[in-house]
């Protein structure tokens, strides 16, 4: 089997521990790592006889153990023979010299190695060739036995229970500390000492600042026991008159040494000659100040124990905390329209502990820089760190005018959000620096106000307003207006169908009817839509002034201004938002209204840039997802309304965005959630305070097996996609993967879409999804009844139009993107007017997902069809509320079509189990299938061959 009969080895121990073995043959050439490790641990079980070793180019890698291991008894094929190099034989040797020293535990901790702060062993007893490499070795494997799950590794874990001073290495370990002491304070040697050195501060009495320093020696054996020492036995006569068992006296040179580690850590105990020959027990407050918060410390390091007053460690841990007691009248009476950056007056106190001091009194304490304080019978420490914050918030006091009910609102609601993530023109202070927000009256009936819905005023229904309003949606239009009474953006996030835009129209009768607007409002939406606001508008508000800025005609630059005067309401879409910038940008409207407000959702783009530049008094968001994906699109949203609220994009990713998509973390979650209640209202139609009463939503899974043309091309793009891989980077993997997606979704819906072909008489044999869509669509037509079919692809559209059509059921409406707002409009009225004839009115309506899952009132069909799947459970929902909506009379059928052993089901299946935050703040889509391990996307996207029909 192997040609080579003598292979010659070589060894070399590398930088990060690892040891390489290579091997050649005798005429020089390298064998190859694979050959090399089969044949040397051919008889090792352990590695699987060399299979799980790790290998370069050049040869196999060991661990230090390993090595060890294979130098003292190699376990290779015998048959071969075998030479060795110099350095190999020199392994071989050490190898067996470590062997033995761990049989006779003859080795300690390397106190050195705990100094540089790493773990370090060494041998007590070597032979004199032991090389220096060797103590490296050694070190190592011990190291690595520690780190195993065996006996050794479990015994080590109970040393460092009993001992936590192993933990102690580095800059932390004292400078103090002598070998044999941190030896004995980590249980390694035994301490034969009958006492232990102790030192106590006793705080100054009354009317006076001394301190005093007392010295104890404490019996090992008896902690209870403790023996003063007095200041004139500090010396090493002191022993003569010291009043300690007889006994002890024969250690008093311990003593000494502890003594003279504590005047090395006390600065003033060296700062006299005079204090050289003695030591100082008299502390004055700053010295003691020293002593409670960084010398008693560096004392216990050293192995010397310490005793300090009861009180410190409560002191110790008090957080400072700046109080802002609100004064300003804000909730008083009508406010002008400031919004969240409106300023208001406070008055500051600084809290410590139980105390509490006024601005003039803080002041008088920076004067006087004492860092311990008793005062008003408390003790309380003040940080030089602490008189810097002071005077800072000193000074941005004074350079404000006041706090912003921003800052006041951020505090109140969420105060465990650290200030310091605040943007640098906020109210912001150093996160040791807690600030506290005290409301007034007034405040406080605001703040609670917004949080609790129910207690704003429900206003009566407008005259103006034609038609009836119901309870929940008085309730929501009052609410708007409650936040436009201090210049608060508000979203409205109400389930879709609750009816988002007659509340908004409400809104506007009320703003009417409360005083003529200098300006006119403005509302932006998806083009798709502007037909039906128009339509209801007209409706329920005829008697307001609305005009239209869309289409080639409208008016530009100069004949802007004079073309919505008079005007009480502006409507345009998100597209042009960003093209008549210009225009938009002209007047300061009195409200501006966003509807479908997601279509902001990504915060770069310069549609969404554009919108957030436009000048209002008053700003609105209507949507019924205002999170589709990510908690970032909340962001953008909420930073249009009240611009700043959440700070800036990147401080808010950092707090909130991160750590809650990443760990779900809940406290997180919370505090959003707090954040931003009191600007959104959300209702849902299960509701029971809602009465909606509308009919039932029935949802069922269409399953459907692949024909056999549609298997053999899904293995092949699943084939090309992982072969591709292999050689791509992270971001081209990404782009691979969605780019196989979307290939894959497109073939379970017909194979034609991805294979480019033109249309063909018998389009429906070769798609079992088709056939059943026909089957399902033949059976509501049975029924007198009407649908809509929602699918993300325009050619899956087209196709469908055309089947349906050739089939009989036409006319068959098909709405996406590209459709023409005049088209929209007349296809939308004719499919909901029950006056026309079928043959004219139509009783089937393609919608792509993304131009017609939202905005759209299609009540007269009860049939939702689903082709492919969004899988983002909110747009789905959107999409279906066409439907399921105020309005509908006859229960709803929902059907979601998914084809059998696809990346379908398994999707499906994982949207089941998965406990998904959108209910509570955030969504799903597909992006996180890109971050799947390639084993996991196999998994994902295998075909199951027991779901493939191999008939069709």
């Amino acid at each position: 089997m192997n040609t080579v009969t003598t292979l010659v080895l070589d060894g070399e121990l590398l930088a990060d521990g690892q040891f390489l073995i290579t091997g050649k043959d005798t005429q020089g050439a390298v064998v190859d790592p694979e050959e090399l490790a089969g044949t040397l641990f051919a008889w090792d079980e352990s590695s699987y006889y060399g299979t799980f070793l790790d290998k370069n180019e050049q040869g196999v890698l060991l661990s230090p153990a390993k090595a060890l291991s294979f130098f003292v008894s190699p376990q290779w094929l015998l048959h071969r023979t075998y030479s060795s190099s110099t350095p190999f034989e020199q392994f071989t040797h050490v190898a067996g010299m470590i062997r033995n020293t761990l049989a006779q535990g003859s080795l300690a901790p390397d106190f050195s190695s705990w100094k540089k702060g790493q773990i370090g062993w060494r041998a007590l007893h070597t032979p004199v060739d032991f090389p220096e490499y060797g103590h490296r070795w050694l070190s190592l494997v011990v190291e690595e036995s520690l780190q195993g799950t065996g006996e050794i590794g479990r015994k080590w874990e109970q040393l460092l229970t009993h001992y936590p001073a192993l933990y102690v290495m580095g800059a932390e370990l004292s400078p103090h500390l002598q070998e044999q002491e941190w030896l004995q304070s980590i249980g390694w040697l035994p301490d034969t000492t009958p006492f232990r050195t102790c030192l106590q501060i006793i705080e100054a009495e009354e009317h006076t600042n001394d301190w005093q320093l007392h010295v104890y020696l404490q019996n090992r054996e008896e902690p209870d026991q403790l023996f003063l020492i007095e200041p004139h036995q500090l010396t090493a006569e002191g022993v003569a008159t010291a009043r300690i068992p007889a006994d002890w006296r024969e250690h008093w040179s311990r003593f000494l040494t502890d003594l003279a580690k504590c005047k090395e850590i006390l600065p003033w105990q060296k700062d006299t000659q005079e204090n050289q020959s003695r030591f100082l027990t008299r502390l004055t407050n700053e010295q003691a100040w020293i002593f409670l918060t960084s010398s008693s410390l560096q004392l216990v390091q050293a192995g010397i124990h310490v005793f300090l007053p009861a009180w410190w460690e409560q002191v110790r841990r008090v957080k400072p905390k700046l109080k802002a007691k609100i004064t300003t009248s804000v909730g008083a009476s009508r406010q002008s329209f400031l919004g969240v950056s409106q300023l208001m007056d406070f008055e500051w106190k600084l809290a410590l502990g139980p105390v509490e001091l006024s601005e003039e009194e803080f002041e008088e304490l920076i004067k006087q820089k004492q860092r311990l304080l008793k005062i008003r019978g408390h003790w309380v420490q003040l940080t030089p760190d602490l008189f810097l914050q002071l005077q800072e918030a000193l000074k941005k006091n004074q350079a404000k005018n006041g706090m912003s009910l921003r800052d006041v609102m951020r505090m109140h609601l969420a105060p465990t959000v650290e200030v310091e993530e605040l943007p640098d023109d906020e109210f912001d202070f150093d996160t040791s620096l807690t600030v506290e927000v005290q409301l007034n009256q007034h405040l406080r009936e605001l703040l609670n106000q917004l949080q609790e819905t129910k207690r704003i005023p429900i206003m009566e229904q407008p005259s103006t307003f034609h038609g009836t309003l119901r309870h929940y949606q008085l309730e929501g239009s009052s609410w708007l207006f409650f936040l436009r009474r201090f210049g608060l953006g508000a979203c409205l996030a109400d389930d879709m169908g609750l009816g988002k835009t007659v509340q908004f129209i409400t809104y506007l009768l009320h703003v009417k009817q409360h005083g003529p607007a200098s300006t006119p409002s403005l509302l932006i939406c998806p083009t798709s839509v502007i037909g039906n606001w128009q339509k209801e508008l007209k409706r329920f508000a005829p008697s307001l002034q609305v005009m239209i800025h869309y289409g080639n005609d409208r008016q530009k630059k100069e004949a802007f201004l004079p073309a919505i005067k008079g005007a009480d309401l502006v409507i345009t879409s998100y597209a042009l938002s960003h093209l008549d910038e210009q225009e938009l940008g002209m007047v300061t409207w009195d409200t501006i209204c966003l509807d479908e407000a997601q279509n902001i959702k990504n915060a770069y783009t310069k549609q969404a840039s554009a919108v957030r530049d436009l000048k209002a008094w008053h700003r609105i968001a209507l949507t019924g997802t205002p999170i589709e994906n990510r908690l970032s699109e909340l962001w953008s949203i909420f930073d249009f309304l009240n611009p700043g609220y959440l700070g800036s994009l990147g401080e808010f990713t950092q707090r909130f965005v991160h750590p809650i998509e990443r760990d779900q973390d809940q406290q997180l979650i919370n505090q959003v959630q707090r954040l931003i209640q009191p600007f959104l209202l959300r209702r849902v139609k299960t509701d029971p305070n809602i009465q909606l009463d509308l009919p039932d939503k029935n949802e069922s899974k269409e399953y459907v097996p692949l024909t056999t043309e549609q298997g053999a091309l899904y293995e092949t793009a699943i084939q090309d996609m992982f072969d591709r891989m292999e050689k791509a980077s992270p971001m081209e993997r990404r782009g691979l993967i969605l780019t196989t997606l979307t290939r894959l979704k497109q073939l379970c819906d017909h194979p034609a879409l991805i294979l480019n072909e033109i249309a063909t008489t018998d389009e429906a044999g070769r798609s079992h999804k088709l056939e059943r869509l026909l089957e399902l669509v033949d059976d509501i037509r049975q029924k007198k009844e009407r649908c809509l079919i929602f699918t993300q692809y325009i050619q899956m559209g087209n196709m469908l139009q055309r089947v349906l059509t050739r089939e009989g059921y036409g006319p068959v409406y098909f709405l996406n993107g590209a459709t023409k707002k005049e088209k929209r409009d007349e296809m939308i009225a004719r499919f909901q007017d029950p006056t026309l004839p079928d043959d004219e009115r139509g009783a089937i309506f393609i919608l792509s997902l993304r131009a017609g899952g939202t905005g759209l009132n299609l009540t007269e069909a009860n049939h939702v069809i689903h082709v492919d799947r969004w899988w983002n459970p909110a747009v789905e929902n959107q999409a279906t509320d066409r439907a399921h909506r105020i309005g509908q009379q006859r229960d709803v059928h929902v059907y979601k079509f998914i084809s059998l052993g696809t990346i379908e089901e398994r999707i499906d299946e994982m949207m089941e189990r998965k406990l998904s935050l959108s209910q509570q703040i955030v969504g799903t889509g597909e992006s996180w299938i890109t971050e799947l391990s390639t084993e996991e996307l196999r998994d994902l996207f295998t075909l199951r061959h027991d779901w493939l029909d191999t008939k069709g």
